[in-house]
């Protein structure tokens, strides 16, 4: 084990930077943006540029997706348990897994497995926020992954075919970046037919992963009812309208940032078999 401390140290400047870009973008809270310092720090500063690439291009991907089609998505908000800024829980529950996988690289460098977990676990992140994302802008009808049933763009736990295809394609991005980086992290000759593989088997790991997180959406996390607008929502203890909404259904606790843990857990599990089948 050994710490490179100029590396941390540049680690840390970059994530300043980046993090007050981004709050000043309105892509951050506060409370993000130092979130995601601490995360960038990590992750430079014990990765180095391919661990910090990969995710940036979540990070930049996923900022950009927020704030694009804004008042097409306006009408979906009040849905969503939090707004575009990213707070400091949002931050971790997606990128705090890949942060963890960081920190094992300084006691196991140059693992693959390590690698492949850090890259499943963004690509699933990568695959859940395309989804919410560009999802929603979809003409056809969301139906819940649990039980087929109709709903309304925006419901947690509904999916369709634009979505799911919009999901693949953030994994797949996010699996390209992993893939190209492969020989520098871990110090492995590589073959087109071993990028191939692993680059679809990332990407199927995120799609996954983001599935999974639909079908906790729609099961067991915690949705509220706002007796005013008559809907369904992620939104507590007030709606967007301002009055209290009550919980209509699932566990209390499991709120969308424990959902999303639970998304890019998977993401990084499902990788870790997949490299070993």
């Amino acid at each position: 084990m050994k710490m490179d401390w100029i590396q941390l140290v540049v680690g840390f400047m970059l994530g300043v930077l980046i993090s007050l870009a981004a709050k000043r973008a309105h892509s951050l809270s506060r409370s993000g943006a130092v979130a995601a310092t601490v995360l960038g720090t990590v992750i430079f500063g014990i990765g180095g540029l391919p661990w910090a690439v990969v995710m940036m291009v979540f990070f930049i991907t996923s900022s950009a997706l927020s704030r694009l089609f804004g008042k097409r998505k306006q009408s979906l908000n009040e849905k969503f348990s939090k707004g575009s800024e990213r707070d400091a829980a949002q931050v971790l529950a997606n990128g705090g897994i890949a942060g963890l996988f960081a920190l094992l690289h300084l006691f196991l460098p140059g693992l693959p497995l390590v690698w492949l977990g850090f890259s499943g676990a963004l690509a699933a992140a990568n695959a859940d926020t395309w989804a919410t994302e560009l999802g929603v802008l979809s003409r056809a009808d969301a139906v819940l992954i649990s039980t087929g049933k109709k709903v309304e763009r925006g419901t947690s736990g509904g999916i369709s075919w634009f979505g799911t295809l919009a999901s693949f394609s953030g994994a797949l991005l996010v699996a390209l970046f992993s893939s190209v980086f492969w020989g520098w992290v871990t110090g492995s000759a590589d073959s087109p037919g071993g990028f191939v593989v692993r680059t679809l088997g990332l990407a199927a790991a995120g799609l996954l992963g983001s599935l999974v997180d639909s079908y906790i959406g729609a099961t067991v996390q915690a949705i509220y009812f706002c007796p005013t607008c008559k809907k369904e929502t992620e939104r507590h203890p007030l709606h967007s309208c301002g009055t209290a909404t009550t919980r209509i259904r699932g566990l209390a606790w499991l709120d969308n940032d424990w959902v999303n843990i639970s998304c890019t857990l998977v993401g990084g599990g499902i990788s870790l078999l997949l490299s070993l089948l």
